[in-house]
């Protein structure tokens, strides 16, 4: 249960940490433009995340204002 939890929190970190991994191994085999695109991913998911965390907080506030 607690896994769920962690996972359900983290995940976007999770997912960037593997997006980067996979960046160093495509630079270091020699595929350098290929690595920097997928450089890019991380920032793009950590920030997407962000925004879709954002969004569901509004939702949930606008919810709760709602039921008053």
């Amino acid at each position: 249960m607690k896994l769920i939890q962690i996972w359900s929190s983290y995940y976007p970190v999770f997912l960037a940490f593997l997006s980067f991994l996979f960046s160093v191994s495509l630079w270091f085999t020699g595929s350098k433009l290929e690595g920097i695109f997928v450089g890019i991913w991380v920032p793009s998911i950590l920030g997407f995340s962000v925004a879709i965390r954002q969004i569901r907080r509004e939702t949930n506030q606008q919810k709760l204002k709602n039921h008053e």
